[in-house]
């Protein structure tokens, strides 16, 4: 007597019609978890001249576990487009949400920057890139385009978007800005340079500008929602990750030691409001941290020469970081396992004008 091994197409169909519903709430911010991972392989990558091919070997379980952790989300977002139509129309209206959609095409950068970090230069990988910059770029002109809509909120009944309204500005609006200044990481190896030091032009010019108004955000009308707190930690990105472009573009090592000294400070910054983030619980925005320190650590370390004492900084920065998104992965998976990650915001609805 034998017994059939193949899958059971009524259990199978139970399965997909139970997870379904739920990619109604698998907003873009999800790719943040690719962005923290590709981070992490980066700056395990940098870690190899203190540590020997043992930090390759890391680069490349981390850069393979953010290319399957990217498939994944890549075919769910097909799906909700599919099914979910509305919940990805509501996303590109939403004052916040909208800003997210970067996170897409920053995936894409850093997954073809990973790639040549530590498989070298190669056609697919420069097809990768162009894809990301060209998204990004596109991304970018969306987001801030809309601020051309002046401070009006949005009539959603007529499909319009809001404009710069100041429930919108909060520092995910970074996420569009710093994209920009990642091409250089992959472009340079790539042997596009000019194009790469040209986009990175643009995160440069909008980086000064966002922070401005985050910052007039909190003095006129206050924090942003308490969920949204750990996003504060995207700070630390810009002067992190220009760095490090700049460097591949060929800019002098105190410009460099400039921009870590920015970034280190805002992260002690940042830091102080780590006992109001503690008391949080865990939520999709807390990824918010995962880039922004592997950012910051594969910097340290690239400034890092073996026996000083900004190499111990570093090789701190990066087991914290480890340590970090370990613990990041692990409330994803324990929210994804009770339900609490893929479910409706605990948020107020977006206000309309009267008309």
């Amino acid at each position: 007597m034998t017994t059939s091994t193949s899958p059971n197409p009524q259990a199978a169909a139970t399965a997909t019609r139970a997870v379904l519903p739920k990619l109604r709430y698998l907003f873009p911010g999800w790719y943040a978890i690719v962005m923290g991972l590709t981070g992490l392989a980066l700056a395990w990558h940098r870690a190899e001249p203190l540590m020997g091919a043992m930090a390759t070997g890391v680069a490349l379980v981390v850069g393979a576990l953010a290319a399957g952790v990217f498939a994944v989300l890549a075919v769910a977002t097909v799906l909700r487009g599919l099914y979910h139509a509305d919940a990805w129309r509501e996303d590109r209206l939403h004052p916040v949400r909208h800003s997210f959609v970067a996170t897409l095409p920053i995936a894409i950068l850093l997954l073809a920057t990973v790639a040549v970090a530590l498989l070298g230069p190669s056609w697919w990988a420069g097809a990768l890139w162009w894809l990301g910059c060209g998204s990004q770029l596109v991304a970018t002109m969306w987001v801030l385009g809309r601020w051309w809509r002046g401070n009006q909120n949005a009539n959603l009944k007529e499909g319009l978007p809001p404009g710069l309204a100041w429930a919108g500005v909060t520092p995910a609006l970074f996420i569009p800005v710093v994209g920009n200044v990642l091409p250089p990481l992959a472009g340079v190896p790539l042997g596009h340079a000019e194009w790469a030091a040209a986009q990175f032009g643009i995160g440069l010019l909008f980086w000064p500008v966002v922070l401005t108004l985050v910052l007039v955000r909190i003095a006129v009308q206050g924090m942003f929602p308490e969920r949204l707190l750990p996003t504060v930690f995207i700070l630390i990105a810009p002067p992190a990750v220009s760095a490090l472009a700049l460097l591949q573009l060929g800019a002098p090592l105190p410009v460099a030691w400039a921009l870590w000294g920015m970034a280190l400070f805002t992260l002690l910054w940042v830091g102080t409001q780590l006992r109001r983030l503690a008391a949080l619980p865990f939520s999709l925005p807390h990824w918010a941290l995962s880039f922004p320190l592997a950012a910051l650590t594969a910097l340290t370390l690239r400034l890092a020469s073996p026996g000083s004492a900004i190499a111990l900084a570093g090789v701190v920065l990066l087991a914290l970081t480890s340590l970090v998104i370990a613990g990041l992965l692990l409330g994803t998976l324990r929210g994804l396992r009770d339900g609490s990650l893929l479910a409706p915001e605990p948020v107020a609805p977006i206000a309309t004008p009267a008309r």
